[in-house]
């Protein structure tokens, strides 16, 4: 490649894709080949030839899309994913929905059929730009390929600019054959009019968050994807170390503080910690960092802690007063604004005494109270002491769920670093974890990626085992088995009267310790108390694919539970946190 942005050569718009692409430091792609999109898949492999790029094939464009995802959400730089036109295209809609809605960004290309042939009904033809158009942060169909290379460099621009998303780029079939005088646009030298800058708060805001924070005898962090976006775990932390500020996240917050640190209260919402919850009914000042009050955090709105000044710091201010009106809202990058905020309060005078030691005892209380629990019993295992295990494996772990009880538990008793957990939050997308253990692995290959899935979650993309066999990656694979859909059986059986329509999954569930032998994939499964610490042991040091099927108890609900329409104060549930169960409590103080 030539370091100028005046080739003058004659080159094709696969060509122009792929060179830009590899000048926008794409190391890895996702995706699945198909016949609109083989001009693109012709032109990548002279591409690999020359160890400029890796093509990672999935078994399913749903697979694909994941595993990109879970690449950006992991690196932090833009994911990538290839598919060819019509089913090869709509595959993706779950994956870009999933992407939109947790801020990931991504630029996804699809093969389209020729320019003669678009509106005709051709064969594999489908408008995925129309299909995509409320799922995507921006879209182009190429009509003409001279402009391939500035359409690259726009859509990664816009993916990564102010709030993260997923850029869509249709490639009509003709348009990666054709050939013209081909010009580069350098990464960085794009300018986009119509592309407003990120509006930024001023000194007069940062002072008026930094007064309410002194004066706050009960404040709470409520963090969220965003902070995690910003990469703004640390300046989050010194901030809430000077005032004590207690910390709670959200789903997509968790790995912004280490969750035994005496100032994180782990996540909040609907299966959060009760201290959690408690807290933020009782806090007097709110700050939201990254966060966009979602209805699964904050349960009955108008009861979200309704006794507090809320402060909402988010770098997209569509989502600032969208759901709770604050009274000071600001408008940036939480990192700088953090920074900001404390470089101010060092110049002004750190606090010898903050006023929050009374409001720390008070949830140190609840804490004692309403510990996490792990329940045992003498039958089976219990998904809770499966995960709390886990979490003592290492602390350098990256993890991937699936979606229902197994994530939530997750979500209580794994404490992730930063960018180290993966799950898709917003969307709730059964089938993401497997794939996105996938896009994990390739970003960090000498890491422990463990894929928490359930039974029901795992067979939605079970297919992407081909891929892990294929590539040796060694993703590790924990199962939650307890042959429900178990998040659907708890909702029936809390709201609809133990009426249990269509969420067992005994009947036609398969033996997946054989299907992961089947693809060359070492399996075991755990059903004997004693045998746990063996087996966790096992999973964790085994140096190549693995799979562990946990048969756990199958009634377990997962709680603390804000049942819809209630404020997180009214968690169902409770009493089984209390310490008079028989239980064995888990970060405890």
């Amino acid at each position: 490649m030539k370091n100028t942005n005046k080739e003058h050569v004659l080159r094709t718009g696969a060509y122009a894709l792929m060179d830009s692409l590899v000048r926008h430091k794409v190391k890895h792609i996702f995706g699945y080949p198909g016949g609109a999109v083989l001009p693109i898949y012709d032109e990548l492999y002279f591409w690999e030839e020359k160890n400029l790029i890796q093509h990672i094939l999935g078994r399913h464009e749903q697979g694909c899309i994941h595993a990109a995802d879970a690449y950006a959400r992991c690196t932090g730089k833009v994911g990538v994913c290839f598919a060819t036109s019509g089913p090869g295209a709509t595959n993706l809609v779950s994956g870009i929905a999933t992407a939109q809605m947790d801020s990931v960004p991504m630029i996804v290309i699809t093969g389209q059929v020729a320019r003669p042939f678009i509106g005709t009904d051709a064969f594999q033809e489908v408008d995925i730009f129309g299909i995509t158009l409320p799922i995507v942060k921006h879209s182009y169909v190429v009509r003409d390929a001279r402009d391939m290379s500035r359409i690259v460099a726009e859509a990664f621009y816009i993916a990564m600019h102010g709030r993260p998303g997923p850029v869509l780029i249709d490639v009509p079939k003709d348009v990666g054959l054709e050939k013209f005088s081909y010009e580069v646009v350098l990464p960085g030298t794009i300018r986009m009019a119509g592309c407003r800058e990120v509006i930024q708060y001023n000194q007069k805001q940062v002072n008026a968050a930094v007064k309410l924070l002194k004066e706050a005898r009960q404040p709470l962090f409520y963090v969220g994807g965003g902070a995690v976006t910003s990469n703004a775990s640390e300046e989050i932390l010194e901030l809430a170390r000077i005032y004590q500020v207690p910390v709670t996240t959200t789903l997509m917050g968790k790995g912004i503080i280490d969750e035994n640190h005496p100032l994180a209260l782990g996540m909040l919402g609907m299966h959060g910690t009760a201290y959690a919850n408690f807290a933020v009914s009782e806090c007097d000042l709110l700050i939201a960092l990254g966060a966009r009050f979602d209805d699964r955090v904050t349960g009955k709105l108008d009861e979200f802690a309704c006794n507090a000044q809320v402060i909402h710091v988010d770098i997209d201010p569509a989502e600032i007063g969208k759901n709770r009106v604050p009274d000071l809202a600001i408008s940036g990058d939480i990192k700088i604004f953090t920074r900001d905020c404390i470089d101010l309060i060092v110049a002004q005078g750190i606090p010898v005494h903050p006023k929050t030691e009374s409001w720390k005892e008070r949830i140190n209380k609840w804490k004692r109270q309403y510990p996490l629990l792990v329940p045992r019993q003498i039958s089976k295992i219990s998904p809770q002491e499966i995960l709390s295990k886990l979490n003592e494996c290492g602390s350098n772990n990256y993890y991937t769920t699936d979606v229902g009880q197994h994530q939530m538990w997750a979500a209580q008793f794994i404490n992730p670093a930063p960018r180290h957990w993966m799950s898709s939050a917003g969307l709730g997308t059964m089938g993401y974890g497997l794939p996105a253990a996938i896009g994990a692995q390739i970003a960090y290959p000498n890491k422990n990626i463990i894929c928490i899935s359930g039974d029901a979650s795992f067979q939605m993309n079970i297919q992407e085992l081909g891929t892990i066999s294929q590539y040796q990656l060694p993703v590790k694979i924990l199962i939650i088995n307890n042959k429900w859909q178990g998040m659907v059986r708890q909702w029936q059986q809390a709201f609809y009267g133990e009426r249990y329509s269509h969420s067992n999954m005994s009947a036609g569930a398969p033996n997946f310790q054989s299907i992961a032998q089947a693809y060359g994939i070492k399996a075991m499964v755990l059903v004997e108390r004693s045998d746990l610490v063996f087996r966790l042991e096992e999973f964790i040091e085994y140096r190549g694919p693995i799979l562990l099927d946990c048969h756990v108890i199958e009634d377990q609900n997962c709680y603390p539970m804000v049942a819809p329409g209630k404020s997180n104060a009214q968690m169902i549930g409770i009493d089984k946190l209390s310490r008079k169960n028989t239980s064995i409590a888990t970060r405890s103080l």
